[in-house]
């Protein structure tokens, strides 16, 4: 009986193990952005999260002058690549600051987020860039 208790316990530790490894793969992915096409848009910040693993931005604006303005999701990296990379912090933003992001969007048709990967500030014109390996030395991987 103890031997089935320590060969029952053993499995349950590697699926949970297993199960967490394909989790994060799965979720650190960028194959849904197209990265073929980048956009420059306009709107209003709708709400900041400065949460790990990804800072998200969603913003209220849109692609083209004859689209309605709707919600759009951009998603960057870590709170700490983000800081790395230069000027960003928690406080950069708020809801209502009217901004500009180039991003690539996402690859499925009507889809409203993208890969953020640059952010200008309008009110000063501040431009806090979102691609950590557009910062980094050559040679250094």
């Amino acid at each position: 009986m103890r031997q089935l208790l320590k060969t029952t316990g053993a499995f349950a530790v590697f699926a949970l193990v297993a199960t967490g490894i394909t989790g994060a793969a799965a979720h650190h992915s960028a194959a849904m952005f197209d990265f073929s096409k980048k956009i420059t848009m306009k709107g209003k910040v709708v709400e900041m999260r400065w949460v790990n693993p990804h800072v998200t931005i969603t913003i209220n604006g849109s692609p083209t002058p004859d689209e309605a303005p709707t919600e759009w999701l951009m998603e960057t990296t870590s709170p700490g690549n983000l800081t790395r990379v230069g000027g960003w912090r928690r406080d950069i933003i708020k809801p209502g600051d009217e901004i500009e992001v180039t991003f690539h969007p996402e690859r499925e048709a009507g889809k409203k987020d993208g890969l953020l990967r640059e952010m200008k500030l309008l009110s000063t014109g501040e431009v806090f860039p979102a691609n950590i390996r557009d910062q980094e030395k050559p040679g250094l991987e």
